[in-house]
């Protein structure tokens, strides 16, 4: 996998010419969010959407 320096690199040529401060800052934020998430997945750090599901609902 490449380093965090190469994918941000990446990350911001993919944006538009346009792109501000704040658009950079998010796509960051997404990107290590969604990195978080499968991290936890794959470490079994997940919970059933039944069970979730089940703390929301009241019966």
């Amino acid at each position: 996998m490449s380093t965090a320096k190469k994918q941000a690199l990446e990350m911001v040529k993919k944006l538009p010419e346009k792109a501000t401060w704040d658009d950079i800052m998010y796509e960051i934020y997404v990107r290590k969010k969604i990195a978080a998430g499968i991290q936890a997945a794959d470490e079994g750090r997940v919970v059933l959407h039944e069970t979730v599901k089940k703390r929301f609902i009241k019966k």
